[in-house]
């Protein structure tokens, strides 16, 4: 099955030049870059990747920082004009560890949506003081409450879609583009009936470049949570 790689990039450019060769050496891949007009030049070196792994690695240049859920929302829809049967999507920061492409692509042929999860056995944060881990664990406690899904870890932005799922959806009446943005797409395609399997991952802190994370972004997500409960869209 032909797999898509997605990672939204901004001010990523330090990171870009070791994750591309080795989301390619990982897996049978192409890899698509969302970058939202980085100052850092993050775009141009994405471009130079491109030209030196024609046909494998692509770019999407997006005018200014429009945020993570419409990076994925256009990668998505690229992805599916050109055929992928698999999408997958991954941060720049090696949190997400390319190794596992694999796992997730094998997962995919009983699922639907593939979740890496960091809260089920085999799951890490091995970085992460207490107080952040209570916290993740704590959010995706809540949103699985209010919700109603089994999931463990409804907030990880690691993940793998058949295709069929993210048609089974309307990407355009998505609502978050922050941090919830990865609990609505899962809840989005439980509600659709998709298949969800979660399967473990350790979950490393960035080394290189600034987190993207702020308060806006979490109080985003729990009030999304609020608004999907009492919606009855899928």
């Amino acid at each position: 099955m032909r797999a898509l790689v997605i990672t939204p990039t901004y001010n990523e450019r330090e990171n870009l030049q070791r994750l591309v060769p080795a989301v390619l050496n990982a897996a049978p891949v192409d890899h698509l870059i969302v970058d939202d007009n980085s100052p850092d030049g993050t775009g141009q070196l994405a471009d130079e990747l491109a030209r030196a792994n024609r046909g494998r690695v692509h770019v999407l240049h997006r005018p200014g920082k429009l945020g993570l859920g419409t990076a994925y929302i256009e990668g998505f829809h690229w992805g599916l004009k050109r055929g992928y049967e698999l999408i997958l999507e991954m941060d720049c920061d090696f949190s997400h560890d390319p190794a596992d492409l694999p796992r997730f692509i094998a997962a995919a042929s009983e699922a639907d949506v593939v979740l890496g999860s960091r809260w089920i056995p085999g799951g890490a944060t091995p970085d992460w003081p207490w107080q952040r881990r209570w916290l993740s664990r704590g959010g995706s406690f809540y949103a699985r409450r209010l919700l109603n899904v089994p999931y463990r870890d409804l907030t990880s932005g690691y993940k793998c879609f058949r295709r069929r799922a993210l048609e089974s959806i309307d990407l355009g009446s998505v609502q978050t583009n922050g941090y919830g943005f990865q609990i609505e797409m899962t809840w989005r395609c439980h509600q659709a009936g998709m298949r969800v399997r979660e399967i473990p991952i350790v979950f490393r802190d960035r080394t290189l470049g600034e987190s993207k994370m702020s308060s806006q972004i979490v109080w985003e997500a729990m009030g999304m949570v609020w608004r999907l409960r009492r919606s009855k869209i899928a």
